[in-house]
């Protein structure tokens, strides 16, 4: 490797700067504001939902996710200097932030935040159980299965019928679905991140300017109506930020000094934050059952244990030290 400076002095300290944010606080504040974030943004969104529409609401998402990465990652220079095959990944990854986003605001239309944030986290112990098939692993995903059923109140989904029960199903369709492009997700941003860290955002920035291609067919429209009111504009950007900026950043800042299992572990705090939010911003107040099924949820996120990632080459310092966070 040469020492050659990059032709974008800003391109070449940003990942400096982006390292000493990370180190000015512990990683365990960023990810709280992280976890924050994560179910505040969409709890918001579904505010909008009536005024705006659930597509709606999507797009201005996903379009003002890809405005701001935009001039900080430059995707139009990230497809260029590209392989085909990296493209391609590129555009799966946007197609699946696309549908997935749309998928989890068409679930939280019709279930509580809490049922919504659980079946997410049954696809992540999934990955889990497939990559490292231990008894501990086939513990933490039983219990994230029974949390779910309670969550679900399968007796009173079985009495149900007509219009309530078509709800209930199609909103359950929408979580799954959103469940298993979060499966695919974990997958894709785990090929992105395989060249280091300020590579995978770049690439994260490039996929994030595919999704708001895929999105606009979907959910423009609906937005659209909502472009005569500058607050509803404002507030969709707002939503988009708080859900796919804020939590981002403040993730890569945690794991950058966290260790992999300890994040995941971390993550088991998620289906609380889910409910607690659920709780202050859209008065979704849990039964006994709800919170004992969230609480199974989490422990089978922080039983869990994932199978440990290779480190990269790469990542070998000229002292024969790996930078890899994860060792």
């Amino acid at each position: 490797m040469t020492n050659q400076a990059p032709a974008n002095p800003a391109v070449a300290n940003a990942p400096g700067a982006m390292s000493r944010m990370s180190e000015a606080v512990p990683p365990h504040a960023w990810f709280g504001v992280s976890a924050v974030f994560h179910y505040l943004g969409p709890a918001f969104a579904v505010l909008l939902f009536p005024v705006v529409g659930v597509l709606g609401v999507a797009w201005f998402r996903i379009a003002s996710a890809a405005l701001v990465f935009a001039p900080i990652t430059k995707p139009w220079r990230t497809f260029k200097k590209s392989s085909p095959r990296e493209r391609l990944l590129l555009l799966a990854l946007g197609g699946c932030l696309a549908v997935m986003n749309s998928s989890f605001y068409l679930a939280l239309d019709r279930l509580p935040i809490s049922l919504v944030a659980a079946i997410e986290f049954v696809g992540t112990i999934g990955i889990a159980l497939w990559g490292l098939r231990t008894g501990r692993n086939y513990l933490a995903f039983a219990f994230a299965i029974i949390g779910v059923a309670l969550l679900i109140d399968v007796p009173s989904l079985l009495a149900a019928d007509g219009p309530a029960l078509t709800s209930d199903l199609l909103g359950l369709f929408w979580a799954v679905l959103n469940g298993s492009l979060f499966v695919l997700y974990i997958i894709l941003g785990h090929k992105i991140s395989e060249g280091g860290a300020s590579g995978g955002v770049e690439r994260l920035g490039a996929a994030m300017t595919a999704a708001f291609i895929f999105v606009m067919p979907i959910g423009f429209l609906q937005a659209l109506d909502a472009f005569g009111a500058p607050l509803l504009v404002l507030a969709g950007i707002g939503v988009g930020i708080c859900s796919s900026v804020i939590p981002y950043v403040c993730d890569q800042l945690a794991m950058a000094r966290l260790p992999r299992a300890s994040f995941a572990f971390l993550l088991a705090l998620l289906p609380a934050t889910a409910t607690i939010i659920g709780v202050i911003v859209l008065r979704q107040i849990p039964s006994a059952v709800d919170v004992l099924g969230v609480a199974l949820v989490m422990i089978g996120v922080a039983v869990h244990k994932p199978a440990p990632m290779p480190v990269p080459t790469a990542n070998v310092t000229e002292t024969g030290r790996s930078t890899h966070p994860d060792v």
